[in-house]
């Protein structure tokens, strides 16, 4: 499994995530937790709205019925996403991971990611928040989600922790990111910059990107994977997969990280074939003919 530097901290870990959102739907929750990590997936990310606290509690229970020790794992998890609001108080991030502590049946959590922007965040109340936990020893690492380079600064005023890690939605049909990089100084859809230039953000401040929902098209309306809408970028995905003797799950995820902005794909499946597939995948190094033709096989254009 390929390994990234997390951030600017001094720990590996493996390129891909096991996204744990679905825990509540597995199966054998404890097969697909070793499956995971006898293919070298080393790091499970959580939020502790998924499932409304099941899925966190499921893996904690699992975790400790499987062979895997906890010390050689990272487990991650999210806070911040409440019914109908958002919310970064002291208060909020502080209780929501002594729950997630308890769920997941673990004295800390290697790192703690704040889940979606919230517009009252005052950051000084974060700083406190993230204090006490790195002192209490129940946090080791923290970053956020879906925010754009000037929240995450808004928030560096105040939170001296280093902030690792940005959870994006990004993949074969979610290049917003990429595409407006490509179209500088056009007018076309595809120059807008909707993100404040996240993925150069990133890159500059050695931030890791983490890639959700990377086999998702639209906004939350099915997988491309196999969609006869996607005739075209199917047929080169399967026509490149079949070179690389993967699948083209596993094509989609080597896409992601060919780009070399030290990105991890989480995958959010709970299907064990599917899991060794992805996790082969991820070593296959693309060349930069064969990124730029599934680029444009899922309907870019370059100007």
């Amino acid at each position: 499994m390929k390994k990234i530097q997390f951030g600017t901290s001094e720990l590996e870990a493996a390129s891909v995530i096991l996204g744990c959102m679905r825990m509540n739907g597995a199966e054998n929750p404890t097969e697909v937790i070793e499956t995971a990590y006898e293919n070298g997936i080393d790091f499970f990310d959580h939020a502790d709205i998924y499932g409304g606290g099941e899925c966190e509690t499921i893996f904690g229970k699992s975790l400790k019925e499987s062979t895997i020790k906890r010390e050689d794992i990272i487990i991650q998890t999210k806070c911040g996403i409440r019914k109908g609001m958002f919310d970064f108080s002291k208060e909020h991030i502080v209780s929501s991971v002594e729950g997630s502590l308890k769920r997941l049946g673990v004295d800390y959590i290697d790192a703690l990611l704040l889940h979606r922007p919230d517009t009252l965040v005052e950051p000084e109340e974060v700083a406190e928040a993230f204090d006490q936990l790195e002192s209490q020893g129940k946090v080791k690492y923290f970053g956020v989600s879906n925010q754009k380079p000037l929240q995450i600064e808004l928030l560096k005023k105040t939170v001296k922790q280093p902030l690792l890690a940005n959870q994006l939605q990004f993949g074969i049909k979610h290049t917003g990111m990429i595409d407006q990089g490509i179209h500088v100084n056009m007018t076309d859809e595809a120059s807008v910059d909707r993100d404040g230039s996240i993925l150069d953000y990133s890159r500059l401040n050695q931030m890791t990107i983490q890639a959700w929902s990377p086999y998702q098209y639209g906004f939350f309306e099915g997988v491309f994977l196999g969609n006869e809408k996607f005739s075209e970028l199917n047929e080169t995905l399967d026509r490149i997969a079949k070179k690389y003797d993967c699948s083209s799950t596993g094509l989609a995820t080597s896409w992601i990280l060919r780009h070399p902005a030290n990105m991890q794909v989480i995958a959010g499946t709970m299907n064990t074939a599917r899991i060794k597939e992805i996790a082969k995948a991820a070593d296959i190094v693309l060349s930069r003919e064969e990124w730029y033709e599934i680029y444009r096989a899922a309907g870019n254009i370059l100007p």
